[in-house]
């Protein structure tokens, strides 16, 4: 999943941006060997062994990494967690960080382990393809072995889901307009909700531009 603003759709990317949404991704994995740049193709740098990772030792990993991470969370949210503010916050899903932070992961687990391959979802916030890949790696050393990243699919971002998403051979005006009327009602929601912005304006504006191409 990519989001893309046409015309006025790109001052509410920039609005959505500063919600600091989560994005979700799936990420495959291989036990066995390390690389230089933590993916699949790069270059060989070791090969290890892998026959005692099971389920149960990967899982509990990834419960230290959550727990690890939801304490970054909460520090760079700059919200005094005893507040009743904070249990309203966490009750609407609305604890984020403040403003940029450093990689952050929501939630992660295992989606799939056929031994050496794995794949794990992962929810995180500002992050990069290069993070993701050396978490991977870092689940490879905490488990005695070594791991390199053979796949990253975002699924969402933010509001958006693959539900949303138009293949690139259904690229045309029609399309688009109508992706854009979909989506429409939970942007304006999420701003509203994430920022207090009445994004209505900026709706309205999209609506305009979109009866114009139209007309044209």
């Amino acid at each position: 999943v990519s989001v893309l603003g046409i015309g006025h759709g790109n001052k509410l990317l920039t609005d959505l941006h500063n919600c600091h949404l989560t994005k979700v991704y799936t990420v495959g994995g291989l036990f066995g060997k390390a690389t230089d740049d933590f993916s699949d193709t790069g270059k060989l740098v070791e090969k290890t062994t892998f026959d005692h990772i099971t389920r149960e030792k990967l899982e509990r990993i990834l419960a230290v990494i959550q727990g690890t991470n939801h304490k970054a969370l909460l520090m760079h949210s700059g919200i005094d967690m005893k507040t009743q503010e904070a249990y309203e916050l966490a009750v609407r899903g609305l604890i984020r960080p403040m403003g940029r932070s450093p990689p952050i992961i929501t939630a992660i687990r295992c989606l799939q382990l056929a031994l050496p391959e794995f794949q794990l979802e992962i929810h995180c916030l500002h992050e990069t393809q290069q993070y993701l890949r050396k978490v991977v790696h870092e689940i490879g050393l905490e488990l005695k072995s070594s791991a390199v990243c053979t796949q990253v699919r975002r699924i969402r971002d933010g509001v958006f889901t693959l539900d949303d998403a138009l293949l690139r051979t259904h690229w045309n005006l029609q399309n688009i307009q109508n992706a854009i009327l979909d989506c429409q009602l939970k942007v304006k929601t999420e701003l509203e909700r994430t920022l207090g912005l009445q994004a209505d304006r900026h709706l309205h504006e999209i609506d305009v531009e979109k009866a114009q191409a139209a007309e044209s």
